[in-house]
């Protein structure tokens, strides 16, 4: 089962690499924007929105640069089934960057959008970018 739309989305966000990095990669800096709460063992995350659990692996750590968490289910098509977030900094203006790559089916393609955008806007607020 294919079909999921690709997403990459880009977010300038006015703060260091280091802190920025810390609300992605810990449960607590993710508890604060991402999800109502987070739970860890090892390197698996449990989200939880509401009534909600899903479990992701986190993968490919590269401190301040890059997090990549893999949802776990039977449900999950291997190569659509994780979400990315990627740190760039421009060396001519210094600007930081929070790419994301995510996955959604073509009709939630504009939601998960919305979703993203509200996501980051809670994100850059609690950052004070």
């Amino acid at each position: 089962m294919s079909g999921k739309t690709k997403l990459l989305l880009e977010y300038i966000i006015n703060c260091s690499p280091k802190v920025l990095f810390n609300r992605l990669s810990t449960a607590s800096g993710l508890t604060e924007w991402f999800a109502d709460d987070v739970r860890v063992k090892g390197n698996l995350f449990t989200f939880v929105w509401g009534d909600t659990n899903q479990v992701a692996e986190k993968k490919n750590h590269k401190e301040n640069k890059t997090v990549r968490y893999e949802w776990i289910g039977d449900e999950f098509d291997k190569d659509e089934s994780y979400f990315e977030f990627t740190i760039a900094l421009d060396d001519l203006t210094n600007d930081v960057s929070l790419m994301i790559v995510d996955f959604a089916d073509a009709d939630e393609v504009k939601e998960t959008n919305d979703l993203w955008n509200t996501q980051i806007a809670k994100l850059k607020q609690l950052l004070g970018s």
